[in-house]
């Protein structure tokens, strides 16, 4: 059944009017989620992770790289000034289990981890050291895999690249059980052959390891300038999907908008090209996380400065620039996320609900970024939830009034999330900090209907659904319904032309009356229909937000 409400009042046209030139951005937020705990993780020297993933077990694997000889770092292999792998195994409340350093007595980075099936671990970055831990280095930088143990024993390792610089960004197993890596190589001998341009240029270089760490196969892709792959994952054909950035116009590269371009490479299971898509405008974009979609298509992140060519809506300066391609590299949409400063996207994936969250940095101050904790000069880890086709749910910057950057996110088991990076603050946000530079490892909580409480009230046996209260409304409003028993419930507000700007709740609930706040702020003026449905049940009412 099918239910219209329809509480309207008129309002003056030049009100509306005006509102309408206005354009805001067409998203409604939720209150963000709380820290449920957050871990600096270091020592006096300086530590970065770029990497976490949720472990079978329910706690979290962390990689990066870190300078210390002391607090929780022990190991180290070189001196003071020559980082390590850092690896560390958490339990599901942050604390830790186990940690090692891994490399030798130079500088050894590690870039990307996650869980292998037998309970170990893979992990991907790159080294320069010749002993410790590290053998088979072929000159300068090389790719460094590490196939660790449930406990972090080291099963194996293995150096790939030339006598160049190789530096592999991004790795995960695939369904043969061997592992896919991406990076950037400018070497033309050693592991790698078919490099494009002149030594001072990398290319893409992906690697198809067998579950022991021989190479099955390699690829150099690109062209005559600079091309650097920093995310790969496999896809649901069995080929592979590469995003980075490129400033080449020749070679495998076609369609670049000037400067540099994010750079998207569909490969087959065997590394040869299904199609590749240039994404961006005149000046820099870049590619730095990608997924595959439930659709089949694909959600990319990474930074923009341009405001033409694939891109709108740019706020001045680098901003996150989410773009949703088709399963053929068709743009289904894009969005440039930020404020008047620096916002840089790192890490995106797909959420539950079939929105993504996005994690990275921000100095910002305005725009779409509330919350910044420091000077102008400060950097916050700034989360984004998005909606499945990209408005924002809610946004939240997290940090203190030093540098905190956000390299990784996932959604957890319970539906929340964690999100791994680095902070010098020792205030705000942040609590424990070691000196210099921590990792940071913050979980947050599981969405749950903010505001959305049962009234006590008696429970009429009938769906229903009354008018939003105040309406029409300029900054918040009340939505209140009537669940007549335990139901799967979705609650989403959309445009009269049926886009998607919230969705308020999709869960569970009990029988009983529900209140749900809805906040307005950064929609533009107009009318929008709010739905409820589950089941075969569908009730819309319609509520209108003047400025």
């Amino acid at each position: 059944m099918t239910q219209f409400f329809s509480f309207v009042l008129r309002s003056s046209i030049a009100v509306l009017l005006g509102a309408v030139l206005l354009w805001q951005p067409l998203h409604a937020q939720q209150p963000s989620p709380a820290i449920e705990w957050q871990k600096a993780l270091g020592g006096s020297g300086n530590d970065v992770a770029y990497s976490i993933t949720q472990t079978s077990d329910g706690g979290y694997i962390v990689a990066g790289y870190s300078y210390s000889t002391d607090g929780d770092v022990s190991g180290h292999h070189g001196a003071a000034n020559h980082p390590d792998f850092w690896i560390v195994k958490l339990t599901s409340g942050g604390e830790i289990e186990w940690q090692k350093s891994l490399g030798g007595s130079d500088g050894d980075w590690a870039n990307s981890i996650t869980q292998t099936r037998d309970g170990g671990y893979i992990v991907a970055g790159y080294s320069n050291s010749t002993n410790g831990d590290v053998s088979g280095n072929h000159g300068g930088l090389d790719y460094w895999i590490v196939k660790l143990t449930s406990g972090g024993e080291i099963e194996w390792q293995k150096s790939l690249g030339g006598s160049g610089d190789d530096w592999a960004s991004s790795i995960t197993q695939t369904s043969d059980g061997g592992y896919i890596v991406a990076g950037r190589s400018n070497s033309t001998d050693g592991d790698v052959s078919g490099h494009h341009g002149a030594a001072n240029h990398p290319d893409f270089w992906i690697v198809k390891l067998t579950s022991g760490g021989e190479i099955e196969w390699q690829k150099s892709l690109g062209g005559s300038n600079y091309d650097d792959a920093r995310s790969i994952t496999q896809t649901s054909d069995g080929g592979y999907i590469v995003a980075g950035s490129s400033g080449s116009t020749d070679g495998d590269v076609s369609g670049n908008h000037g400067g540099g371009d994010s750079w998207i490479v569909k490969l087959t299971s065997g590394g040869e090209i299904e199609w590749e898509k240039s994404l961006g405008g005149s000046n820099y974009d870049d590619a730095r996380s990608i997924t595959q979609t439930s659709d089949g298509g694909y959600i990319v992140a990474g930074v923009s400065t341009s405001n033409d060519g694939d891109v709108s809506g740019n706020y001045g300066l680098f901003d996150y620039w989410i773009v949703k391609l088709t399963s053929g590299g068709g743009i289904e949409w894009q969005k440039s996320l930020g404020g008047n400063r620096d916002d840089l996207a790192s890490s995106i994936t797909q959420t539950r609900d079939g929105g993504y969250i996005v994690a990275g940095s921000s100095r910002s101050t305005d725009g779409d970024v509330t919350g910044h904790h420091g000077s102008i000069d400060s950097t916050d880890s700034w989360i984004v939830k998005l909606t499945s086709g990209g408005g924002i749910e809610w946004e939240k910057s997290l940090g203190g009034s030093g540098l905190d950057l956000a390299s990784s996110i996932t959604q957890t088991s319970d539906g929340g999330y964690i999100v791994a990076g680095q902070s010098t603050s020792t205030d705000g946000d942040v609590i424990g900090n070691h000196g210099g530079g921590d990792f940071w490892i913050v979980k947050l909580t599981p969405p749950n209907p903010t505001g959305v409480k049962p009234t006590g009230l008696p429970t009429p046996s009938p769906w229903a659904m009354n008018a939003n209260y105040p309406n029409p409304f300029s900054t918040t409003t009340t939505i209140t319904f009537t669940v007549p028993e335990r139901s799967f419930v979705r609650l989403s507000v959309d445009t009269e032309q049926g886009v998607e700007v919230a969705r308020l709740i999709e869960e569970q609930l009990e029988a009983g009356e529900y209140r749900v706040p809805f906040s307005g702020d950064g929609l533009a003026s107009g009318t929008y229909l709010y739905r409820l449905s589950s089941g075969s049940t569908s009730l819309v009412g319609k509520m209108t937000i003047v400025r």
